[in-house]
C-alpha cells in the first residue's frame, strides 16, 4: 500500500494533456449553478473514471464526528449505494484513518471491505482519496481498475485528488443551497405565524379591553364596603397583566417572568406568592458571586424552579420547601428540596418520560447544555438539582422535535403555536395550517416528527392517510375535549398518542406533545385504556414489524439504552425513538416493557 500527500504539485498540472483539460473545463461548467448533490457527484465521478480509462468508482459522504459514512454515489462497483457504515470499515475507513491518499494493488487487502469476493474488482487495484474542506474530511473518492494487472501511479492519484476537490465544491455548494432553502422556508413560516399572532392579539386585546370596561362599571355600581370590591380589584389587576403580556407576545418579547429583574428577584417574588396562597413554608438561599445571565438562561432556570416548587406544593403534600441558587466558577446551580411524600426516583436515562413535571424540567436543563438530577425517597421528600454552565444561552441550532399544528379555528391554532414555542424548548413548530390540503402538502414538504390536530381535521387526516400508499408513522396529538368512540376509532388510524382539551394548561400542552413525540402517552387511565383497546390488533392477525424494527426490539430486550442501540445499528437516537414509537402503535402495547415481552412475529 502506498500513502501519498493530498496536495497536488504545480508541475503535475503544467503538463495536463488537452483531453484532460477539456474534461476539467466541462466539469467546471457542470458545477456552475447546480446544487442537486447526487447528479453532480455522478458527473464528477464519471469524468474522473473516464480520464483514467476506468469504469468503476464511488463517492462517500463522511460524518467523522458521528463515526459513520454513507455511500452516496456508486458507479459499477456494487458497494451498496445509499447505505451507511461505521468508519472502522471499508476503503473509506482506511482513508480516514491514514488521512491521506491510499493506493492499493488489490482491493482484497482492505479490512472489512464491502465488495463481494466473487466480484472481479476484489483483485483489482484501487485509488482512495479524501475529500476535504477547511481541514476536515467530508467525503472520500475511490476509483477501481477494470481488472487485475493494472497498477495506479502517483500521477493517477494526483488526477483523482483534483477531482476530489471538485467533489468538495459540489458538496459544500449543495449544503449551502439547502441551508438557504431552509432559511427561506423558515422565513415564510415565521411570516405566517406573525400574521396569526397579530390576529390573536387583536382579538384578545379587544376582549380584555371590554373586560376592563365592565369591571370599572361593576366597581362603580358596587356599594362602598362591599366584599365584592376586593374581588373586582383583583380581577382588574389580572386583566391588566394579561393585556400587558399579550402586547409583549405580539412584539416578540416572550414571557416576562424575569423581564427587568434578576433571577433572584423573580424567584423571590414567585416564592412570596406561594407563601401567600399555600400553607407551605418556602425559603430562598443564594450563595456565591451573582453573574449576569443571558435572558434564555434566566428564564429557563426560573421555569425549572417554578415547576419544582409547584410539584412540591400541589403533589408532594410538603409543609416546607427550600430553594437554593448557587453561583460558582463553572456555572449556576438551582436546587429545590421539600419534605413531602416523595416517590420512587426514575433512572436518569428515563427521566424525561417518567413523570409529568420531570421531563419538562429535564428538557429545559438539556436545552441549556446542563443536567437535571432528581433524588427522592418515599416518605422523606424530594430534591431537584439543575446545573447549567454560564455560557449556555439557549442553543437554537440544537436538534428539536419538529411539529406541525393544524386547527380549523385560527385562535386555537395560534394559541397552541405560541404555547409550544414559549413552554417547551425541545419543540420546534414548523408551521400552522387550517385545512387538510395545506396540512398534507406541508407534511410531504417539511417532513415533521409529529402533528397536533383538532377534532375537525383528525377524521379527515385519518381518511387521507389511509389513501396514501407511502405512509410514515408520525405520532399525533388530538385536541378533543371529550373523545367519542368514533373519534377514538379515527385516532387509531391516525397514530394518536395523546389528547389535549381546551382547558389544558401551557405546561400540560408541552408535556403531552413531547411525550407523544418520544413514543410515550400522557393520558388519564380510563381514556388511555379505551384508546389502546380500540387500536389493539386482532389476536389472529400477525403484527407486521419491519426488519429494522425487529432489530431495535431485540436490542431493547437486551436492556440497551437508545444511545447504545443507535451506536450498534449506526443510526441516530431520534431514529431509534421513531422505531419504538411505531412499534408501540402497531402492537397496541403501552410501554417498552410490554413491547419486548411480545414474541417475534414472522414477516
Amino acid at each position: 500500500m502506498q500513502q501519498l500527500p493530498s496536495s497536488i504539485t504545480q508541475s503535475q498540472h503544467s503538463h495536463t494533456p488537452p483531453s484532460q483539460l477539456d474534461r476539467i473545463t466541462e466539469l467546471a461548467g457542470d458545477l456552475a449553478g447546480q446544487f442537486e448533490l447526487v447528479p453532480l457527484l455522478e458527473r464528477v465521478l464519471g469524468h474522473a473514471a473516464a480520464l483514467l480509462g476506468c469504469e468503476s468508482g464511488s463517492i462517500s459522504i463522511v460524518h467523522e464526528a458521528e463515526g459513520y459514512y454513507r455511500k452516496e454515489v456508486d458507479q459499477g462497483v456494487g458497494c451498496r449505494e445509499g447505505q451507511t457504515f461505521p468508519l472502522t470499515e471499508g476503503l473509506t475507513g482506511q482513508i480516514v484513518k491514514t488521512r491521506g491518499t491510499v493506493i492499493l494493488d488489490r482491493y482484497a487487502s482492505v479490512p472489512r471491505g464491502h465488495i463481494d469476493p466473487t466480484d472481479s474488482r476484489w483483485g483489482s487495484a484501487v485509488i482512495g482519496v479524501p475529500i476535504t474542506w477547511a481541514g476536515s474530511i467530508i467525503g472520500t473518492f475511490a476509483i477501481f481498475s477494470d481488472g487485475p494487472g493494472r497498477v495506479f501511479s502517483a500521477g493517477d492519484a494526483s488526477l483523482v485528488e483534483l477531482f476530489a476537490n471538485h467533489a468538495a465544491i459540489a458538496i459544500m455548494n449543495s449544503r449551502l443551497h439547502q441551508a438557504a432553502a431552509a432559511k427561506e422556508r423558515e422565513a415564510a413560516v415565521a411570516g405566517e405565524r406573525e400574521r396569526a399572532v397579530q390576529e390573536v392579539h387583536e382579538t384578545i386585546g379587544r376582549s380584555l379591553g371590554a373586560l376592563l370596561l365592565h369591571l370599572d362599571r361593576a366597581d362603580k355600581a358596587t356599594p362602598g364596603g362591599s366584599p365584592s370590591i376586593q374581588h373586582i380589584d383583583g380581577a382588574r389587576v389580572l386583566a391588566h397583566e394579561a393585556l400587558f403580556e399579550t402586547r409583549r407576545t405580539v412584539l416578540g418579547l416572550g414571557p416576562s417572568s424575569v423581564a427587568g429583574r434578576t433571577l433572584e428577584e423573580s424567584v423571590r417574588q414567585e416564592l412570596d406568592r406561594v407563601n401567600a396562597d399555600h400553607p407551605v413554608d418556602v425559603t430562598l438561599l443564594v450563595t456565591g458571586d451573582p453573574h449576569e445571565l443571558a435572558p434564555a438562561v434566566a428564564h429557563q432556570l426560573f421555569m425549572i424552579i417554578q415547576e419544582a416548587v409547584a410539584n412540591a406544593v400541589a403533589h408532594a403534600g410538603a409543609t416546607a420547601c427550600r430553594v437554593g441558587v448557587f453561583y460558582d466558577s463553572a456555572g449556576i446551580t438551582a436546587v429545590v428540596e421539600d419534605n413531602g411524600r416523595g416517590f420512587e426516583a426514575p433512572e436518569a436515562s428515563h427521566l424525561k418520560g417518567s413523570r409529568l413535571g420531570l421531563h419538562g424540567m429535564a428538557a429545559r436543563a438539556h436545552y441549556l447544555r446542563g443536567e437535571l438530577h432528581v433524588d427522592s425517597t418515599p416518605g422523606w421528600g424530594t430534591s431537584v438539582r439543575a446545573e447549567v454552565p454560564y455560557s449556555s444561552n439557549g442553543d437554537t441550532s440544537r436538534e428539536r422535535w419538529k411539529v406541525l399544528v393544524a386547527c380549523t379555528q385560527p385562535l386555537i391554532r395560534a394559541g397552541l403555536v405560541r404555547l409550544l414555542e414559549t413552554s417547551e424548548p425541545s419543540v420546534q413548530v414548523l408551521g400552522e395550517f387550517g385545512t387538510l390540503e395545506d396540512l398534507t402538502e406541508s407534511v410531504s414538504l417539511l417532513q415533521p416528527d409529529m402533528l397536533v390536530l383538532d377534532q375537525h381535521l383528525l377524521g379527515e387526516y385519518a381518511e387521507a392517510r389511509v389513501r396514501e400508499t407511502d405512509t410514515v408513522d408520525r405520532p399525533v396529538v388530538a385536541v378533543v375535549d371529550r373523545p367519542t368512540d368514533e373519534q377514538l376509532a379515527a385516532a387509531a388510524s391516525s397514530g394518536v398518542r395523546g389528547f389535549l382539551s381546551l382547558s389544558s394548561s401551557p405546561a400540560e400542552v408541552a408535556r403531552v406533545v413531547v411525550a407523544a413525540a418520544r413514543g410515550d402517552a400522557l393520558l388519564d387511565g380510563a381514556m388511555f385504556t379505551r384508546l389502546t383497546e380500540t387500536r389493539a390488533p386482532d389476536a389472529g392477525d400477525a403484527i407486521q414489524l419491519t426488519a429494522r424494527e425487529l432489530e431495535v426490539r431485540d436490542l431493547l430486550a437486551e436492556g440497551l439504552a437508545d444511545k447504545q442501540i443507535a451506536t450498534r445499528l449506526a443510526i441516530s437516537v431520534k431514529t431509534v425513538e421513531k422505531h419504538v414509537s411505531a412499534m408501540l402503535r402497531k402492537t397496541g402495547t403501552r410501554n417498552r416493557t410490554m413491547l419486548v415481552g411480545l414474541q417475534r412475529q414472522p414477516q
